[in-house]
């Protein structure tokens, strides 16, 4: 967790889409306990949800065998969701721009792209293995 967050909640799943649910509750959790504006709820649950969905199918290739690791830290003005795969990683610094008149068309490509869109900043760590969410609470 990145200096000054205090870990709050942590949660591993097998890479399968059936624990979805799990992420979904604990995204419930942590928004109740910290009290998250409603209106950025929606924001949250979906850039999460997409990171973890990431990490099952193109960190883990979908290998039961592999988790995902979730950790949630909180601090006074913010708050952030750690996704971590066991996967290969990827070269996150170079990733086509989805936005493309060549790439419109595609049917994926738009997850971090989305995340980015939805949180206050995204950070890769660890090879691309590793991708912090972060969140204001004001």
């Amino acid at each position: 967790m990145k200096e000054g967050y205090v870990l709050v909640n942590t949660l591993s799943i097998p890479s399968s889409f059936e624990s979805i649910n799990k992420v979904e509750s604990l995204i419930d959790e942590v928004c109740e306990k910290l009290e998250v504006k409603e209106d950025y709820y929606g924001n949250v649950l979906i850039a999460v949800t997409e990171a973890v969905n990431n990490a099952i199918i193109h960190g883990n290739k979908m290998k039961s065998d592999l988790s995902v690791d979730v950790h949630v830290g909180d601090k006074e003005t913010d708050f952030c969701f750690k996704v971590k795969d066991g996967g290969e990683g990827f070269d996150y610094k170079n990733l086509p721009d989805p936005t493309a008149p060549e790439n419109i068309e595609k049917e994926n490509g738009r997850g971090i792209y989305l995340m980015r869109s939805l949180a206050e900043s995204v950070e890769f760590d660890d090879s691309g293995r590793s991708v912090s969410i972060f969140f204001s609470k004001i």
